[in-house]
């Protein structure tokens, strides 16, 4: 039968291919770019990967180097306490032996005194012998610091002076120390022991 309006089926056919192959053409070099372009992707998340690894490289060698820093300075304070320690011990030990090898040389005197006034019946010489040995007392005990507190006539001062009398008087300025009835001592600025004293007030 023949087709009315005038194109037989088989250039229809024909046609139709040709489109078919056409659009395929198309088609394909369109797929071909989009894989191009996925590989610049790819390199750049392996880049990325790679930097992140230095990185993390780099802290650790960081870390590392600061812990080491860390674990030698606390043992270097640990021996340096240990060692603050035994010095601490030894002072408290030992605190008094430059003092005590001054005063040996009174206990010797001491002893030779003792020895000597035995069958001495003249007071006037033992008087001596005592003098003489608490001198170099004295004199031992302010080698190492010690000194004597200063009261008679000066100014009644509670930072050194330990008022047990008050005595109204007319002769003395208030608050001036009148008597002293025990000696005071101090070490530098810290005081041992305060003088007793008697203070004179108004009459």
């Amino acid at each position: 039968m023949t087709n009315p309006f005038g194109v037989n089926e088989e250039e229809n056919k024909e046609e139709n291919i040709e489109k078919n192959s056409g659009n395929k053409a198309e088609v394909n070099p369109e797929a071909e770019v989009i894989v191009d372009e996925k590989a610049p992707a790819d390199e750049a998340a392996e880049n990325s990967e790679e930097s992140h690894d230095s990185d993390l490289d780099k802290l650790q060698a960081e870390y590392d180097k600061l812990n080491n820093q860390y674990i030698r300075l606390a043992a270097d304070f640990d021996n340096y306490r240990k060692r603050q320690a035994q010095e601490r011990e030894s002072l408290l030990k030992y605190g008094a032996e430059d003092t005590l090898k001054k005063l040996i040389d009174v206990l010797d005197n001491f002893d030779r005194g003792e020895k000597a006034i035995a069958d001495v019946e003249d007071c006037e010489k033992v008087k001596e012998s005592f003098n003489l040995v608490h001198k170099q007392l004295t004199d031992a005990l302010a080698k190492v610091g010690l000194e004597v507190i200063q009261c008679m006539g000066e100014e009644f001062d509670p930072n050194f002076h330990e008022a047990v009398m008050q005595t109204p008087t007319s002769e003395h300025p208030e608050h001036t120390i009148i008597a002293e009835l025990q000696k005071g001592y101090k070490l530098g600025d810290r005081v041992l022991r305060p003088a007793l004293v008697n203070v004179a007030t108004a009459e």
